[in-house]
């Protein structure tokens, strides 16, 4: 690339950057910025379209730096088409030349696009603070962040939380202040969450048409273009299947009668894919043999409920399914190692701290007659094998507290675990 067409776009991208624009705030920002004092590259790896490129603004607004202080660089910028290994020194060159800090924080966007990337951010990386980010067909998420395994942060976005959501829609919430009316308030917003969930474009627009656009872009672009052209309607089958069929346990064998793929091996590199993407998570039942996890059926669960309303098909006693697909989400983004367990019930979550089960989750949508003995008994079940004197179930809408023998169980409606 030639240096002056380099150095134009290096100018056009930063004018771009450092233009005054308002931002949804994430909760993702203090846990990057508390990162920095350990001096590693840091790695933001998500789902296409969640806002990773906006992330790298609102980090750059929060330490207040001047436009000499970064340099962010868009490498999916089609005029980067033409750019080399060789081309990486010409940027250096750049700060020099126009007297950027020593200092420099980098931004790189789209790294994946140039080969040999990282042997240049190893390079630079004592130098100088580096953010990346990226994720497409070339190198997904998740691979991206393996490239600089030992020698980086990785850290994930995901779609909207719920109280990024009600931040969007410029709704405030001082925890110790909940009075009714913003309860009702609140319940009104949660049911548009659970069903339009967190794409930030999505729910900044309100509007559905671009849940299924972005789908089909990752669907075509992240996980088809990876395998031979044959398997696009298998693919395509899959993907439907699945989102059709969200917590329940699923079985390889089982899937590749229903989608007619033979080769098993194919068939966990196409679901492997689906989860570098970012698109579905697998989780294990829990066991302490390692052997028998892997032998074990699988859940399924979607990175946003967007997706699972509007491409899946879904009936209406799928409720309970869906509000069990955004505690898991949430769970995701709380950083934490999740199972389920079974034996002769079930418990929809268990969460694994070190050596430890440290908590047991049911969810539902209601506790009623007709279920209340089954949802109860699953979650004690757990804490019980475990030695757990509290458990959770999330509800809808309901509110109270169990105490058997010497076991507390609290039912909390999802919205308010959400807010905590």
């Amino acid at each position: 690339m030639k240096r002056e067409e380099l150095y134009y776009v290096l100018f056009e991208q930063q004018k771009e950057f450092h233009k005054e624009e308002k931002f949804i705030e994430r909760e993702l920002t203090n846990k990057v910025l508390s990162f920095i004092k350990l001096k590693l590259p840091m790695i933001i790896t998500g789902l296409r379209r969640t806002g990773k490129s906006t992330l790298l603004k609102i980090i750059k607004k929060q330490l207040q730096l001047k436009e000499k202080e970064c340099i962010y660089i868009d490498f999916n910028d089609e005029r980067f088409v033409n750019f080399d290994v060789e081309d990486f020194q010409k940027i250096l060159d750049f700060l020099n030349e126009h007297e950027y800090s020593k200092k420099c924080y980098f931004f790189l966007d789209e790294i994946q696009e140039v080969d040999k990337w990282e042997k240049w951010v190893n390079r630079i990386k004592d130098k100088y603070p580096i953010f990346i980010t990226g994720s497409n067909s070339k190198l997904l998420s998740k691979e991206i962040s393996t490239v600089l395994t030992g020698r980086s942060i990785n850290l994930s976005l995901y779609p909207f939380s719920f109280k990024e959501f009600l931040k969007s829609k410029k709704i405030s919430i001082d925890k110790f202040k909940i009075d009714l009316n913003l309860q009702a308030k609140l319940r009104k917003e949660f049911l548009e969450f659970l069903s339009l969930g967190g794409i930030p474009k999505a729910i900044i627009e309100n509007d559905k048409r671009i849940l299924k656009e972005l789908y089909e872009n990752i669907i075509y672009r992240d996980i088809i273009k990876r395998f031979t052209p044959n398997l696009e309607k298998p693919i395509k089958e899959i993907s439907i299947y699945l989102l059709s069929n969200i917590s329940k346990e699923l079985s390889i064998r089982s899937l590749s009668k229903t989608i007619k793929i033979k080769n098993l091996s194919t068939l966990k590199s196409i679901l492997d894919t689906f989860e570098k993407a970012f698109l579905l998570f697998f989780i294990n039942k829990f066991d302490f043999s390692i052997r028998k996890q892997i032998q074990n059926p699988r859940k399924v669960y979607c990175v946003d409920n967007g997706f699972v309303t509007n491409v899946g098909f879904r009936f209406s006693e799928d409720k309970g399914k869906i509000l069990e697909n955004l505690v898991f989400i949430e769970l995701k983004r709380r950083n934490k190692e999740v199972y389920y367990f079974s034996d002769k019930g079930g418990c929809d979550f268990i969460i694994r701290e070190g050596i430890k089960i440290k908590k047991a989750i049911q969810v539902c949508y209601e506790l009623n007659d007709d279920n209340k003995e089954r949802e109860i008994n699953g979650v004690l079940e757990a804490m019980n094998k475990f030695k757990l004197k509290n458990g959770l179930i999330l509800v809808y809408d309901q509110e109270d507290e169990l105490k058997i023998k010497d076991k507390k169980i609290k039912i909390i409606p999802i919205w308010k675990w959400l807010l905590e």
